[in-house]
């Protein structure tokens, strides 16, 4: 996976210390310490803009990145801690921790539905429903899977998908400890409709009065 875990550019800081510090900032961007992985922690810069961007996107103190730095090997990395301006609540500083292979960390991994022309629910119109696209799961940084397979076939309406229903890669747990749904297959919208106008207020044949009932009330 590592070609598809996504880059994460900085530079090294000149200098440690609040001066250093804010040297970078007024110069567009956001001083940070890299840490970790049996090394001296390293002063680094990254681009404002940049560290914005993916702050706002999400899940960004839950992915794995793939830290560059100029004239150094590329190396993997996990926020463990942003700070942030008190009034602004924009990013101050940043804590980055290197990660051994053999480190466990907790990460996203995408949700691939497959077969799903083998799926007799979905065939006769069924709707697939996904309730999560993605799934926190608990990994070791150097088997991080490239996304969890669900395989769809014989799935019939009504059907729900479970993380217990799944089978995840080998040493791989799920963050969240119960069984959690990720997807189900709902009747079709035509079927659901029916049904509502089958539940409507209609009147039963016994209920309806006939003409000498009529004037029976009348004469009443």
């Amino acid at each position: 996976m590592a070609d598809k875990i996504p880059d994460l550019h900085a530079s090294v800081r000149a200098g440690t210390g609040k001066g250093a510090a804010r040297q970078a900032r007024r110069d567009g961007d956001v001083p940070g310490i890299v840490y970790g992985g049996g090394v001296d922690p390293q002063p680094v810069n990254l681009n404002y803009n940049m560290l914005l961007k993916k702050l706002r996107a999400g899940q960004f103190m839950s992915t794995l990145f793939n830290l560059k730095v100029e004239g150094q090997e590329d190396v993997r990395v996990i926020c463990r801690g942003v700070q942030r301006h008190v009034v602004k609540d924009l990013p101050t500083h940043i804590d980055l921790m290197r990660l051994k292979r053999t480190s466990r960390v907790s990460i996203f991994i995408p949700v691939n539905f497959i077969n799903e022309s083998d799926a007799p629910g979905l065939k006769t119109g069924g709707v697939l429903t996904v309730v999560r696209n993605e799934v926190e799961l608990n990994v070791l940084a150097g088997e991080i899977p490239d996304e969890i397979t669900i395989d769809l076939t014989g799935r019939e309406v009504g059907d729900t998908i479970n993380i217990s229903d799944v089978e995840l890669p080998s040493g791989a747990k799920p963050t969240i400890d119960r069984d959690f749904v990720i997807a189900n297959i709902s009747a079709p919208r035509a079927a659901l409709a029916d049904d509502d106008a089958d539940t409507g207020d209609d009147v039963a044949a016994d209920e309806v009065p006939t003409a000498g009932d009529e004037n029976a009330a009348k004469e009443e």
